[in-house]
């Protein structure tokens, strides 16, 4: 090689280097994660959205070589743990699983201090699953169909009551939402989640509940309650004879229970990018949807622009039946 040629040559190699080191050009990328990332959870330990998060571990360690640690974060419906989300470094190491009540019911419920919003301050990373609620009457009270409840209802006003698992929750706000459908007047009793709720209609204290499906499956293949649908748009994989409320008679009702994955809003995107397409590989795997049909959740896939939309649009649904029912948290 000439001199010359030989000179340029090695002078563009010495400005290689620092050429591609220039922040901003994304000419060089940090491998992301080089590290364990850390999922806020609003609720207790052992609960659906530890489950959920754990039914995924085993796909997205292979797809992201390091594993996933939880924090649980209990309180104001997942908004305290939303608002850490919202409030941590978007390093890409730190996410939150999201829900109809942080996401959805909670924006009208709690305001939280220093105007934390959680559909601006978070991003929408992938949806994962639903968990269907499902309408339960007892046996005793001869009621075979929605339509047959409704005429119940209208016959004996004063016996038009509903549980839910505590206010402001879907459980509470499907009972009204179903109210103002289908034209009745019905009063709330609210317990302490879903298990006394559910004892309550064993126990006849309320006409009906329409709460969660897979907490009151047992029962209802006993015998002890009577499934009359289920809340979301399709069956439930576990009970396909079940009508949905739309099947049932109740045109537009669609409640689910969801959950997803968010992020700091300013968290890098093709980290965002990395992160959904991880999830929705696994979602997409057959042990995976094994797993969370065991459970009762059906996979719900979406990216994150589908997801963010969605989780907005689940807003503006719930902030009218808030207001119509008054709810308030406590």
């Amino acid at each position: 090689m000439p001199k010359l040629a030989r000179r340029t040559a090695l002078t563009l190699a010495g400005l290689t280097l620092p050429v591609l080191a220039l922040p901003g050009l994304g000419l060089a990328q940090p491998t992301w994660p080089d590290k364990p990332w850390r999922v806020l959870v609003g609720g207790a330990a052992g609960g659906a959205s530890d489950i959920l998060m754990r039914c995924l571990e085993p796909s997205l360690r292979e797809s992201l070589a390091h594993s996933f640690w939880l924090d649980n974060r209990p309180g104001a419906g997942g908004m305290l743990a939303a608002e850490i989300c919202g409030a941590a470094a978007p390093d890409g190491y730190t996410f939150f699983i999201n829900h109809i009540a942080s996401n959805g019911i909670g924006p009208h419920l709690h305001r939280r201090p220093g105007g934390f919003e959680p559909n601006r301050d978070l991003a929408g990373v992938a949806r994962i699953a639903s968990l269907p609620n499902c309408m339960i009457v007892n046996p005793s009270r001869g009621i075979r169909s929605v339509a047959d409840l409704i005429a119940f209802i209208r016959a004996n006003p004063r016996a038009a009551t509903f549980g839910s698992a505590g206010v402001g929750t879907s459980s509470h706000l499907g009972g009204v939402m179903f109210g103002q459908m289908v034209g009745v007047e019905l009063t709330h009793v609210p317990y302490r989640g879903t298990a006394p709720n559910m004892l309550a209609v064993l126990a006849g204290e309320v006409l009906f509940a329409i709460d969660n499906a897979p907490a009151s499956a047992q029962q209802v293949r006993a015998g002890l309650l009577t499934a009359l649908a289920v809340s979301p748009a399709t069956r439930w994989s576990q009970f396909p004879d079940v009508p949905t409320m739309q099947e049932a008679g109740v045109p537009g009702f669609d409640v689910s229970s969801w959950y997803g994955l968010a992020a700091p809003v300013a968290t890098p995107r093709p980290i965002i990018d990395r992160l959904a397409q991880a999830v929705l590989r696994a979602l997409a795997a057959p042990a995976t949807i094994t797993r969370l049909r065991e459970f009762g959740a059906e996979p719900w896939p979406a990216g994150p622009a589908e997801y963010h939309a969605f989780m907005i649009a689940e807003e503006a649904k719930w902030g009218p039946v808030v207001r119509a029912a008054g709810a308030t948290a406590h």
